[in-house]
């Protein structure tokens, strides 16, 4: 039964490096979106047959924001295997989970690197994007989650709060030359695109609900924007 004692140690270690790092953040990548993602993705994990590694998808998706390339260098970025091995390490010692040898590691760094929308759009333009991540059911949870918690109330939410700390104008006119840089083009530009590049199957459940709110959101926007009084 997950998790065990020694598994649940592991957690909370990984949780603690979590929430130390995103106190750095801003609140559209806080600790209380992973978290969120965490509970959506092991939620997803636990809907699925054959269940996936619960251990893998948890703690990838506590971790999955750490090296957020918003926040880090590109090398900082570059290799989570790497920077991840000291904590992978000290858990073997102090729990006695080799999450080196048996391999769980790399899958987690690997998840970690493979998560976000910007990398799997840019693999599939280079033709990169490989049989592994067709396959991969824990990177399929965490990125679910992660892609969940763009859209729906708390997307438009985490929208706003990045657009205030970027300076990015929520909406503009048409011909404004920052039209392309508001929050409401990132709506056109990303956030509507998301239910249909979910994987799993309860995912994409939870995905119309969320894109519904989203249409409502555009919706109101429009109406208020133009003086409706309908």
């Amino acid at each position: 039964m997950y998790p065990t004692i020694q598994e649940k140690a592991i957690v909370d270690a990984a949780e603690k490096i979590m929430i130390e790092t995103m106190a750095r953040y801003d609140p559209s990548h806080d600790q209380y979106h992973v978290q969120r993602v965490r509970k959506s993705a092991l939620t997803l994990a636990n809907s699925i047959d054959p269940t996936p590694d619960l251990l893998v998808v948890e703690l990838a998706a506590l971790l999955h924001d750490v090296l957020d390339k918003k926040y880090v260098s590109a090398e900082e970025a570059a290799d989570p295997f790497t920077f991840f091995l000291p904590f992978f390490q000290s858990m073997t010692i102090q729990y006695g989970i080799d999450l080196i040898s048996n391999g769980r590691g790399q899958t987690i760094a690997r998840v970690i690197d493979n998560v976000s929308w910007s990398t799997e759009k840019k693999l599939r333009a280079a033709g990169e994007w490989t049989a592994w991540h067709d396959s991969c059911v824990e990177l399929h949870c965490v990125q679910d989650a992660d892609r969940l918690d763009a859209i729906g109330a708390f997307g438009i939410m985490r929208c706003a709060a990045y657009s205030t700390v970027t300076n990015r104008p929520l909406h503009t006119p048409s011909e404004d030359p920052q039209h392309a840089h508001t929050s409401i083009q990132h709506f056109h530009d990303k956030l509507l695109h998301i239910r249909d590049r979910l994987k799993t199957g309860p995912g994409r459940k939870l995905g119309d609900k969320r894109h519904k709110v989203l249409l409502d959101f555009l919706t109101s926007v429009q109406e208020e924007y133009e003086g409706s009084l309908l």
